[in-house]
C-alpha cells in the first residue's frame, strides 16, 4: 500500500449544492472548516437535498472568507454571510437529528424558492449549535454540521475507475461528492481500512457509505438517470444497501493537503 496520496480535497458549504476544490483545507470540530454550515429547509424546517430537488445540483458557490456568493442558470447571483447572534435559531431537522440553525433572511429564501419551485428557505448552523455523530465502536467522540451523517467521506480513485468500466458511460468523481479523493492504491482497498494517517491527521473509517438516488444527478445538468445506481447494485449491495466510499471521523484538528501521504495505520 506504499504510494497511497491525497488527490482530492473539496469543501460543501450548502448541502447538496456544488462543492468548492481545495489545495489545502483547515480542519476543525466538524471536519473541514466551512463544510455545510448551510442548508435548505422546507416549510417543516427539514432539509432538502438532490433526492427531491435534483436542481440543487445547479447551484454553485463560491467562498469569499465567511460570505458566500451562490449563483445558478437564469437567476441574479446571491450573496450571504453568517447571520449575526441578535437573528433567533430556530430547530431544524437532518434526517433524525434535531438542531437549531439561523435563518439567512426572505431574500435567501425567495432565490432558492424560486430556482426550486418550493417554499423554502436557507439556514446556518451557528457554532453555539452542536450535532454529535452517532458513537461507533473504537471510533472518538465527534460532531458534524449538516452533513448526512459524518463530517468526512473518502472515495479512491481506483474505485470510480473500476466502476466506470462497468458502465456504458463513465461519470465523475462529483457523483458521489467525498470530500477526501485518494490514489495509489487498488480498488476498493479503502473497504479494508480501519484507521488511516492523511498527513498528521487521524482518521477512523467507521462505516461504509450508503449510496442513493443523489448518485444518479448528473452535477452539470441536474438531470436524473438510471446510472450509476443500478449498476452499483449488481456488485456493491448488501444487507439492503448499495455501498461505495467510506464514512470517516477525525481524531482532532489539522491541515490538510493535496498530495498529502496517506498511511494504513489499522486495516481489517
Amino acid at each position: 500500500m506504499d504510494g497511497i496520496t491525497l488527490s482530492g480535497l473539496t469543501v460543501y458549504p450548502v448541502k447538496s449544492a456544488r462543492g468548492i476544490a481545495l489545495e489545502t483545507a483547515v480542519v476543525g470540530a466538524r471536519g473541514v472548516e466551512g463544510d455545510r454550515r448551510w442548508m435548505v429547509v422546507d416549510g417543516a424546517r427539514t432539509f432538502v437535498s438532490q433526492r427531491t430537488h435534483p436542481r440543487l445540483a445547479l447551484v454553485s458557490v463560491a467562498a469569499e472568507g465567511e460570505r458566500l456568493v451562490l449563483t445558478a442558470p437564469g437567476a441574479s447571483p446571491l450573496a450571504v454571510v453568517p447571520p449575526p447572534a441578535a437573528v433567533a435559531a430556530v430547530p431544524v431537522r437532518v434526517w433524525d437529528d434535531t438542531c437549531d440553525a439561523q435563518p439567512a433572511g426572505p431574500d435567501a429564501a425567495r432565490w432558492l424558492s424560486g430556482l426550486l419551485g418550493l417554499a423554502c428557505e436557507l439556514v446556518f448552523l451557528p457554532d453555539g449549535s452542536h450535532r454529535p455523530v452517532a458513537p461507533r465502536a473504537g471510533a472518538p467522540a465527534a460532531e458534524v454540521a449538516f452533513a448526512d451523517a459524518y463530517p468526512f467521506l473518502l472515495i479512491s480513485e481506483a474505485s470510480l475507475e473500476d466502476l466506470n468500466r462497468r458502465l456504458a458511460r463513465p461519470v465523475p468523481m462529483d457523483r458521489f461528492r467525498p470530500n477526501l479523493v485518494v490514489q495509489g492504491c487498488r480498488p476498493y482497498a479503502e473497504d479494508g481500512w480501519r484507521t488511516i494517517r492523511i498527513g498528521s491527521m487521524v482518521f477512523h473509517l467507521v462505516k461504509p457509505c450508503s449510496r442513493c438516488v443523489v448518485t444518479t444527478v448528473d452535477q452539470a445538468t441536474g438531470e436524473r438517470g438510471r446510472e450509476p445506481l443500478a449498476t452499483l447494485a449488481t456488485y456493491r449491495e448488501s444487507a439492503g444497501k448499495v455501498t461505495f466510499g467510506q464514512n470517516l471521523v477525525h481524531r482532532g484538528p489539522g491541515t490538510l493537503r493535496l498530495g498529502d501521504e496517506v498511511a494504513v495505520l489499522d486495516p481489517s
